[in-house]
């Protein structure tokens, strides 16, 4: 059945959002300072920035890029921009842009992260990219994927990311529950893979994780062979992602200070995530750059999340109700 190209018309402000009121003001830092701009019939579309892509914040432009960027229009640009994001289909010409959005998905690791890559693209029957419509240079703005544990367990990457999540696991109790989930449970475990630029309109979310969820569904149904089906009925995911945790959150906890938030959510739709999930652990990453001055009381840290298949109508609901508050 036809689900793409998927046209979301938005004109807004590039505002990424968090929980928190901290959060928030970090997000509006780094908007109001949001790197550089292209003008195209009158309008403003930025284009993807691979820095904007590791640790959630993007890099700021110097003082003559900015002038130079807002002289580029004869009206002045008030931070809103005009784009048709289209969903699609990953193909091979994604490679370079996947392979850029995903470039700190296991930190500083080296790995086989092209072979990474080429499962994402050759999956083409759930998995979606985003891009601007009608846009030449077709530069990616976010990827969604769930790849089959099981499935692809012969493969190098595959064995690399679970060796990885091996050894950030540090507490014994959650370390059984995931080597459960690596191995005998295996057969029904998605990897979800999720990453995007940081200033991506999060009126996007929704569409994107439905267009997603909604194709492992079609998938456990449509696929032309039954190990092709089954591969797809996922009874969990796992998550890799970041955070940024307050350096003292464990005095922070026992003094009930809430000047500053003990956790910061990169990615909003996580904190869903993370309330939902059976289990959970954090662990240590190394600094991708020099932190901003208002995280310097805050440390990157990994994030995996166990969530149950059957918790994600929840997850859809709420974060339709998060964007729509936002």
């Amino acid at each position: 059945m036809p689900r793409r190209p998927r046209i979301h018309r938005q004109r807004l402000k590039t505002l990424p959002i968090g929980f928190s009121p901290f959060a928030r003001a970090l997000a509006r830092m780094d908007s109001s300072s949001t790197a550089k701009y292209q003008a195209r019939d009158s309008e403003f579309i930025e284009k993807p920035n691979p820095s904007s892509a590791g640790d959630g914040f993007a890099e700021q432009p110097s003082d003559d890029e900015a002038e130079q960027s807002a002289s580029s229009s004869d009206e002045q640009f008030d931070g809103v921009v005009q784009a048709d994001f289209s969903f699609f289909d990953p193909k091979p010409a994604d490679f370079h842009g996947v392979k850029t959005l995903l470039q700190t998905y296991l930190d500083d690791k080296e790995w086989d992260l092209s072979g990474f890559v080429d499962l994402i693209l050759e999956q083409t029957t759930v998995g979606t990219v985003v891009k601007i419509e009608d846009d030449e240079d077709e530069g990616l703005f976010a990827c969604v994927s769930a790849l089959n544990l099981w499935r692809y367990r012969e493969q190098k990457c595959i064995m690399e990311v679970k060796d990885y999540l091996r050894k950030a696991c540090k507490e014994k109790g959650v370390a059984d529950k995931l080597r459960l989930l690596l191995e005998e449970q295996a057969r029904n475990v998605g990897l979800l893979v999720s990453q995007r630029v940081v200033n991506l309109p999060p009126q996007l979310l929704p569409p994107l994780y439905d267009g997603l969820f909604d194709e492992v569904s079609w998938a456990t149904e449509d696929e032309p062979t039954e190990d092709l089906r089954k591969s797809f009925q996922f009874k969990h995911y796992i998550i890799l992602s970041k955070i940024y945790k307050h350096k003292n959150a464990e005095q922070k906890r026992k003094l009930s200070d809430d000047s500053e938030e003990e956790m910061i959510y990169i990615k909003p739709e996580d904190e869903i995530f993370h309330k939902l999930s059976s289990w959970s652990f954090i662990f240590p990453l190394q600094p991708q750059q020099p932190a901003p001055h208002e995280l310097k009381n805050y440390k990157p840290m990994g994030l995996v999340l166990a969530v149950e298949a059957d918790k994600i109508p929840t997850f859809r609901q709420e974060l339709v109700t998060l964007i729509s508050e936002t």
